[in-house]
């Protein structure tokens, strides 16, 4: 089989970032990581909270509120019906304590799922779970497995805008549609869609939760709930203060003396992927991605699974046997990243699991080379 061409290194890319070059970084997916001008944007905001902490919090409520507004003009959405959050697992509890159930109402999730997000579910009613086949083709089988799993009583479906471990498009507006002609109140996990999508908040969602700190290059900790006008009023804090009186969103994103420095720092991630042209950014971490999946592909044993076009990163299920429970994905992960100093995701299923690949603009195609150079004897 013919090596696919290797996609040169993003202009300034790799001097952007502080991580360690010793380490092959393929799972920016999982955590991001802060690029070094928003990391000293970051520092200043810090050193300016601890050099009057009075100042800084008594007017922090209203900087969230402007900054939020910022924040609202990158992604194209209503700045009122945004809040800032910790991440993608708080979002889901925020969404779902906020929607009405009765007993005998069920909440439909997939096996794609996130753990944290589906186990916020799992404690507020019983799961109606979707096994969605890795090798579905398009959108419109993933669509069609969907709304063939409704039940008279599912009340919610919870479902992922892009799905971490499989990589692929999951909630489209067409599936949106349909959810609410059918009564089904929709709550998305949008982590991984700020800074990968062009229009990363899922239009016609009831909720939408997303996280800045992976592809929206934003501090760790820093994520937004997306709430649509019918439901804003019963959104509360988890931790009430003293702005809880404003109702949504201050009251859930103003929380007395926290850090709220990572999320003023926020914007300038989105403002350095705009100067950097955000469309090349994503062109370029598909290809890389793209390029990593097509050389993993090529060794014995492993399938590259179907994938939306233009997402930047790209899974494949294991040989065989390999990763099939969660314990034995960790081991495996954390084996390739003692022995070998790369990091990717694992991800574990019955009979086998699989291994996802990211792109980001610090990656270099030697990278992958050299994953796709260990593995064969690590997993032969």
């Amino acid at each position: 089989m013919t090596q696919p061409p290797a996609p040169p290194v993003f202009p300034g890319g790799p001097g952007l970032f502080a991580l360690d070059p010793a380490v092959a970084h393929l799972n920016h997916g999982s955590y991001g990581a802060v690029p070094i001008p928003v990391q000293r944007a970051h520092e200043a905001l810090r050193a300016e909270a601890h050099a009057d902490p009075d100042a800084f919090f008594t007017g922090v409520a209203d900087r969230l509120t402007a900054t939020r507004t910022r924040i609202a003009a990158h992604l194209g959405t209503d700045p009122e019906g945004l809040s800032f959050i910790a991440n993608a697992t708080e979002g889901a509890n925020l969404a779902l304590d906020a929607i009405p159930l009765a007993d005998g109402d069920e909440i439909l999730v997939t096996d794609h799922g996130y753990g944290t997000v589906v186990g916020a579910a799992a404690r507020r009613a019983p799961l109606n779970t979707v096994a969605l086949d890795p090798r579905l083709p398009d959108e419109d089988a993933v669509r069609e497995a969907v709304l063939a799993a409704l039940t008279p009583r599912t009340k919610v479906a919870l479902l992922d805008h892009v799905s971490s471990p499989t990589a692929r498009l999951v909630t489209t507006p067409r599936l949106l549609a349909e959810l609410a002609a059918r009564g089904v109140t929709t709550v998305v996990d949008g982590a991984h869609t700020p800074g990968m999508l062009a229009e990363p908040v899922a239009a016609g969602a009831d909720f939408w939760f997303g996280n800045l700190h992976k592809w929206g290059y934003a501090p760790s900790g820093t994520a937004l709930l997306s709430v649509a006008p019918a439901h804003r009023a019963r959104v509360r804090a988890q931790s009430p203060s003293w702005e809880d009186h404003h109702g949504f969103p201050r009251a859930v994103e103003y929380r007395a003396t926290v850090d709220y420095t990572g999320w003023l720092a926020a914007p300038e991630g989105l403002d350095l992927l705009e100067r950097l042209d955000a469309e090349k950014v994503r062109a370029h971490n598909s290809a890389l991605a793209g390029y990593g999946a097509e050389l993993l592909a090529a060794l014995p044993g492993f399938e590259l699974l179907p994938h939306t076009p233009g997402l930047p990163l790209r899974s494949l299920l294991l040989p065989p046997g390999f990763a099939e429970t969660q314990d034995q994905a960790y081991a495996l992960r954390e084996e390739i990243a003692a022995r070998f100093r790369i990091r990717v995701l694992i991800w574990a299923r019955p009979g086998g699991g699989g291994i996802r690949v990211c792109g980001q603009i610090y990656n270099r195609a030697e990278e992958y080379e050299r994953l796709a150079a260990v593995l064969p004897d690590l997993l032969g």
